[in-house]
């Protein structure tokens, strides 16, 4: 099992940047994909990004395309979310989660989440 703890959320104001970080521990080397989801209040959680084990391939929702890049850094056992140009409708907790399937895109796909961090863009 992996364990993952989000940090770098916070208020910003429409039009910043935020780095979002994960930290993994425990079973790390069987972390394939790696994706970041959002939940804004009364909403169902949703894909924001994806990226594969080596990092050579990533994917994004039409929402944040443009705007986010996520990385991970395998060595540090980390993965980001860098979002810029940042909307109100951004504004949801962020979760971090890893998939032992080489590219899973599904939300059952992943079994191991973090707890969440909020991102507030005030208008």
């Amino acid at each position: 099992q992996v364990q993952l703890v989000e940090s770098g959320g916070g208020l910003v104001q429409a039009g910043g940047s935020l780095r979002l970080s994960c930290a993994a521990s425990g079973r790390t080397f069987s972390s394939k994909t790696m994706g970041w989801f959002r939940q804004a209040p009364g909403k169902d959680r949703d894909l924001v990004a994806l990226i594969n084990w080596s990092g050579s391939t990533t994917s994004y929702a039409d929402s944040v395309k443009g705007r986010a890049t996520i990385s991970r850094d395998n060595a540090k056992n980390t993965v980001y979310l860098q979002m810029n140009s940042l909307k109100p409708e951004d504004t949801a907790v962020y979760y971090c989660a890893a998939s032992t399937q080489f590219w899973g895109t599904r939300q059952a796909d992943f079994g191991s989440w973090g707890q969440g961090t909020q991102v507030t863009v005030s208008s």
